[in-house]
């Protein structure tokens, strides 16, 4: 795990926890890494976990798949952020949706009741990690609450442009790039990637935006 090391000290996490603390955390935890290939699930709906999943490497998709196989995408997992902790603390409730590897991707595990149940010593750094735990918990919560808000939008065009511009208020630029190719942007905004993709193109010729694949500037 020393490999991780600085990845890990830089995540939500373990913030503020020291690497050689890291280390003693680890072995505490249980840790586990595991390797996924290109759509590979790592959760699957229905499932029980008891584990949080964090990402060292590649990219993971939290996505939703209905009964006639439309797909809707929930979230991206990017390296250093944790997924599925939410049902590991609910303990035995099942999983509502798929979480699948976008490429190759080695994800690190840690037992859910080792991250709860501190250690008889009672450590600072394991205290600090509920902590972090929990404000991690409450960032998702408020990532959420902002997804709703472009979903509530009532056309295409008015879901693109609210999660445009809340893109260009994160990044504190009218240039930006966005983390979904144009499939995978009409399955996180759950509209028609062809009506999608015209609209884009009607907010160009307006003089609204400019794009190219991935990258965007509101004009």
């Amino acid at each position: 795990m020393k490999k991780y090391l600085e990845l890990l000290k830089n995540t939500k996490l373990f913030h503020g926890i020291a690497e050689t603390e890291i280390e003693a955390l680890l072995s505490c935890l249980s840790a586990a890494r595991q390797c996924y290939e290109k759509g590979e699930l790592i959760f699957h709906r229905g499932e029980h976990i008891t584990s949080v999943a964090m990402l060292l490497e590649g990219c993971i998709h939290i996505q939703k798949e209905d009964y006639w196989g439309n797909l809707s995408i929930l979230s991206e997992i990017s390296e250093g952020e944790i997924f599925g902790e939410v049902y590991a603390c609910l303990g035995n409730d099942q999983i509502l949706n798929n979480a699948v590897a976008v490429k190759q991707s080695i994800v690190l595990f840690l037992d859910i009741n080792r991250i709860l149940s501190t250690c008889p010593v009672s450590c600072y750094f394991h205290g600090r990690l509920i902590q972090n735990l929990l404000s991690v918990i409450a960032s998702k919560n408020k990532i959420l609450t902002q997804k709703l808000e472009h979903m509530s939008q009532r056309t295409t065009r008015e879901k693109l442009l609210s999660y445009l511009s809340e893109q260009s208020l994160r990044a504190g630029c009218s240039s930006f790039h966005i983390p979904f190719n144009r499939q995978q942007l009409a399955d996180f905004l759950s509209v028609d990637r062809s009506a999608m993709s015209n609209e884009l193109c009607k907010m160009r010729d307006e003089g609204i935006l400019m794009f190219d694949r991935n990258h965007f500037i509101l004009k």
